[in-house]
């Protein structure tokens, strides 16, 4: 099992990698300002937040359990939100789960897997302490609006995608085209089922934030939620465009069996004459057994035959047909 990696940052920027006895200390201190996250937690992370932090054991259950959807939870003194970040693995949808606790002068943020958006965000307050502006409310958008502007590239992933499979299916339809169109429309639809909430859970994550928060920083999380309403007007265009391709495909596919039909219909309109004819005098009638034959006959019986297919191809072609 992998151990797990406590990291703290304070609202003036220091970021130290710290063991529980460390936050224990910090905490009996009565320090604030400060940011703890902790990734793969272990037992001794559970019974932290239950003994010493005296979060509602419910919301630890959720740690634990994960799969929740996006959601805010007020209890006394602070509060619990689930938030999802997403990448693409091929052509499916990696969810990844984070829990926060929000309370007045800290912030705990947990997940089970690597958190590329928090772990750039924490090298950027590394380098730039400044970053933080020595303020704890805009330490707390700092991290909200990295998981939230962490959904941007995956979103033009799926963009990219989702072109390329369009041109593939103007191309040559296949039905691997197919299949993979309703895939990602599955992932797309995964995707609008995480955003929606996200959206709501956001707004009462902002009225959270100004609480503890200047005018100046207003600014910033209306920002954090107009990207949010980007997002979710950017997946209903995706899900909008697979629609489209497959429209496409069924077209494409419909029109490529028409034109087979087409062909078809020409070649067996083509020959529906000759074989009239040749059926007709192939028949051993006695009449035509003893008055047809030499040259003469078998030359007008071919004439006859070029003629007529003469003169279908010539009417096929002024109609369009060929």
């Amino acid at each position: 099992m992998k151990p797990a990696v406590r990291t703290l940052v304070t609202a003036a920027g220091e970021r130290t990698d710290v063991s529980l006895d460390d936050v224990r200390r910090r905490l009996a201190a009565h320090s604030d300002g400060f940011w703890l996250d902790i990734e793969a937690p272990d037992a001794d992370d559970y019974r932290l937040l239950l003994d010493e932090l005296r979060f509602h054991p419910l919301t630890v259950e959720d740690v634990q359990q994960r799969n929740q959807r996006p959601k805010l939870d007020e209890f006394p003194g602070y509060k619990f939100a689930v938030l999802f970040t997403a990448t693409l693995d091929g052509d499916e949808l990696a969810l990844r789960e984070h829990h926060l606790y929000l309370a007045r002068h800290c912030m705990i943020t947990i997940h089970q897997e690597p958190a590329p958006p928090i772990d750039d965000l924490r090298d950027r307050i590394a380098d730039t302490p400044d970053l933080t502006r020595g303020e704890f409310g805009f330490l707390e958008y700092l991290v909200v609006n990295s998981l939230v502007e962490s959904l941007f590239p995956t979103l033009d992933d799926l963009d990219d995608r989702i072109d390329t499979v369009e041109d593939g299916i103007l191309q040559h339809p296949s039905p691997d085209a197919l299949a993979r169109i309703s895939g990602l429309k599955h992932e797309v639809s995964e995707l609008r089922r995480i955003l929606s909430p996200q959206r709501d859970v956001f707004q009462r994550l902002l009225n959270h934030s100004l609480e503890h928060s200047g005018e100046d920083l207003r600014l910033y999380w209306r920002d954090v939620y107009e990207n949010l309403i980007r997002q979710y007007e950017q997946i209903d265009s995706l899900r909008d465009l697979l629609s489209s391709a497959q429209d496409v495909y069924m077209s494409t596919v419909s029109n490529r069996l028409n034109g087979t039909m087409k062909q078809l219909t020409v070649i067996t309109t083509v020959f529906l004459p000759l074989t009239f004819l040749t059926g007709f005098f192939g028949m051993n009638f006695e009449y035509m057994v003893d008055h047809i034959r030499g040259f003469e006959p078998f030359a007008v019986g071919t004439s006859v035959m070029v003629a007529s297919l003469v003169v279908q191809l010539v009417l096929f072609r002024r109609r369009g047909w060929i």
